[in-house]
Formats: structure tokens, sequence, C-alpha cells
């Protein structure tokens, strides 16, 4: 398939919308060649021939006049222009795989269907109470639930991933409406034999002469941590970073070092570990968790419904 620098030749005032001479099936044949970064391998991948894929990305060049790709000896690379079609792309066919989901929970007799994101503090320590009661009420709505930083919570509900999020109140939510959902408190985890086993509270710098284990890089904890620490003109003794708190209870259990978590996440998960909770005394260590959405007014009424049971259990005002 020869691409052009230039953008392929006008079509004319008369040109048939785009809706009409863009299908899906040529876009997901534009995102296969995006991630394979060849046409080949994508016709293959789409178990369709070369020579067809490459005639349906002509036509696309055509349709939209700008040029998609540009060959060079490693492979296809996107131009500008391709770089905002894939992000468009993506969006579009995750839009179409929802609504077959949707038809074939309707066609089963599920009545709606939730998509969350939620980040691991709020999964670990409060979802488990909150959802329960929401479900005894609405038997057949399903509920989609993914776990990720609070970070990648807010770019998933911008991009329509999901219809709601819950992220650390610490990051950034642009444009989005964001709800008080929870509160609560980091505290030091370490084991019965450790010196600071004795304090009652104990502030961050204090703890950054021991080693230490560590969530993962995203998480806002360890982020918040790494922050801390760099003001205080010290580093953090790392001896390992682990995906979650109950990780970090089995590490520090271990003799790894010690851990940072919530207060609630440790009741949850230290129980038979002879653990000990140290308060943290930072006034970074109590935290707020929000509920995210793009709008409210429009989502569907099955997620209104979720967002104003989970409002409705804010520590804070509704």
């Amino acid at each position: 398939m020869q691409h052009k620098t230039q953008s392929p030749r006008s079509i004319g005032p008369d040109r048939v919308n785009l809706t009409r001479r863009i299908d899906f099936t040529t876009l997901q044949l534009f995102v296969a060649i995006c991630e394979e970064g060849n046409l080949t391998r994508a016709a293959q991948r789409e178990a369709i021939a070369a020579s067809a894929v490459s005639k349906r990305m002509h036509d696309l060049e055509q349709a939209l006049e700008v040029a998609l790709f540009e060959r060079q000896p490693n492979g296809m690379v996107l131009t500008p222009a391709g770089e905002s079609l894939l992000h468009h792309a993506r969006v579009t066919l995750l839009s179409i795989e929802k609504i077959a989901v949707d038809m074939a929970e309707h066609a089963r007799g599920v009545r709606g269907h939730v998509r969350m994101l939620a980040n691991l503090s709020s999964i670990v320590e409060f979802l488990p109470d909150d959802l329960p009661g929401f479900f005894r009420s609405h038997e057949l709505v399903r509920l989609d639930l993914r776990e990720c930083p609070s970070a990648e919570v807010v770019c998933g509900v911008e991009e329509g991933i999901a219809d709601i999020g819950i992220c650390s109140a610490d990051v950034s939510t642009r444009r989005l409406q964001r709800f008080s959902y929870r509160r609560d408190r980091l505290v030091v985890v370490v084991r019965s034999d450790h010196p600071l086993t004795s304090m009652s509270r104990v502030s961050f710098a204090d703890t950054l002469d021991y080693d230490h284990v560590g969530l993962f890089a995203t998480s806002s904890i360890y982020l918040r941590s790494q922050y801390t620490a760099q003001q205080i003109g010290k580093s953090i003794r790392l001896r390992v970073h682990v995906p979650g708190f109950d990780a970090v209870c089995r590490m520090v259990q271990a003799g790894m070092g010690i851990g940072l978590i919530p207060n609630r996440a440790f009741d949850v998960l230290s129980q038979g570990m002879d653990l000990s909770a140290i308060a943290l005394s930072d006034d970074w260590a109590d935290r707020e968790l929000v509920l995210v959405a793009r709008d409210p007014a429009g989502l569907s009424a099955t997620s209104q419904l979720m967002l104003d049971h989970l409002r409705s259990h804010s520590d804070g005002p509704h």
C-alpha cells in the first residue's frame, strides 16, 4: 500500500456523508494496523486479504482527505491525523461493544448494566459494605467493576470506558463532576517485634530510617509518599513494590520492611498476622475518596441509581 505525505485529493463539495463512507470493519482494521505496526500482520490477525486491507485504508484516507500513515522501513507510522483517528476509532469500537453487551444482557433478562472504575482503597475498604444494599433492591442489575490507579480512573471515565469512578481526592479530576464519598486514614504497618511498635503515632519522616514495602509505583499512596520524602530531603528505602494491601501485609509479616496502607484495609486484612498499625501523624494521612462522572444528568437510569446509592453512604455532605 502506497502512502503519500500530502493529503489525498479532495472529493469535492458533493461528497457523501462520512457516516456512510466509514464502516466499523474499516475502523477495526485501522486499529489493527496501528497495534501491529504492519499491514500484513494486521491482515493476518483479522483474517482478511492484505490487498483488501490496503484498499480499505486507501478509501478511508480518501474519505477523510488526510494521510493516516507514513511507510517507513520498520513499519507503518501514524501521522498526526492518524493519531487523532486512532483515539476516535477506539472510543467508537468500544461503544459498539457496549451496545452488543447491553443488548445481550437484555435478551437474558438483565435490566441494566453499570460500568465502574475504582481505586484499590475503595474496593477493599468500602464497596464490599456499600454494594450489597444496592443489589438487594436491584437484583437484575449487573456491575462491571475494574480496579485501577486513581489517575487512570479519571481518564477512563473521561473516555467513556466507565460510567462512574471512585478515586483519591488528591488527583486532578479535570472537568468531571465529583462528589464526596468516604474518608480513611493511613497507618504504618509493622511487625510486633519492630522498634516502632511501642509508638502510638509516628511522622512519615521518622519512618524513613527503615526499609519500606511500597505499593505499585502509580498508586496515589506511593506517589504521595515519594513527594513527601523529596520535600523532607530524604529518600524511601524501598525494598519491594507490591500490587495490593494484602501483599503489603504479607511482606511486612515476612520481615521485608514496614508498609503504609489505609486503616480500614489493615482492619480487614491483618487478622492473625501478628502485625501492628501505628497512626501516621502527617496531615496528608487523612484522605478523601470521591465519586466522579462526566455528566450525572446524562447517565443511564441504572447508573444514576448506583451513583445516588453510593452518595448516600458518603462520610461527608451529600
